[in-house]
């Protein structure tokens, strides 16, 4: 029986948002392991580098894999000054992305400093992705609908598409709302470098 492998993922505010709300179902990743890249750059078909054989490429895992969202957090203001693999699994957490708290039989009495997402234990982490489906591909062959599933922000009331639910440049469609969340996230050259990528699609197991 094939294993289930978890991996830590990170997500930006504004898309535990989108994940919490449906509207994000995947995301697009840099290929950066040098031998994935030496596999493209040798002429091998991008479906190669997701064959079975080949799962050691991938460093999000396969269909059936699950992905913990790391995000930004906060314990109790009384633990501040302790690292987060020191404290306790009982410690109430607080999700700003939505102001959500976790209470695990105690209280948050002040909320304590905000701490990185990288430096979320899996323990702290609410979201659970199952991974649907990897694939390969250029990042600007991006489709309407994809663009869509990544979460892009629509503003129903004018009919206009923006990077993420904060702010951001108004667009008709959402590929160049897209565009502006990848260059957001990754530089301004970013979109133009139109890199090989990781497509993960997924489906929320928790909450």
């Amino acid at each position: 029986m094939t294993q289930i492998k978890e991996r830590p993922i990170l997500f930006s505010a504004p898309m535990v948002r989108a994940i919490l709300e449906g509207r994000k179902t995947v995301t697009r990743r840099e290929v950066k392991k040098q031998a994935a890249l030496d596999c493209l750059a040798a002429g091998f078909e991008p479906s190669f580098l997701t064959l079975p054989g080949n799962a050691d490429l991938c460093p999000y895992g396969r269909a059936g894999d699950r992905l913990w969202v790391r995000e930004t957090w906060a314990a109790d203001a009384q633990v501040d000054s302790i690292a987060p693999r020191d404290l306790s699994q009982g410690e109430p957490i607080l999700y700003p992305a939505d102001c959500a708290v976790r209470q695990t039989g105690c209280s948050m009495i002040t909320q304590g400093r905000g701490r990185p997402s990288i430096h979320m234990p899996r323990w702290a982490s609410r979201i659970l992705l199952e991974i649907a489906d990897v694939r390969v591909e250029r990042l600007q062959d991006i489709t309407y609908e994809q663009a869509v599933a990544e979460g892009v922000h629509r503003d129903r009331g004018c009919r206009v598409w923006t990077a993420t639910d904060e702010d951001g440049t108004c667009h008709k469609y959402p590929i160049p709302a897209f565009k502006d969340l990848w260059t957001g996230i990754n530089g301004p050259q970013a979109w133009e470098s139109n890199p090989w990528v990781w497509v993960v699609e997924f489906k929320r197991v928790t909450p």
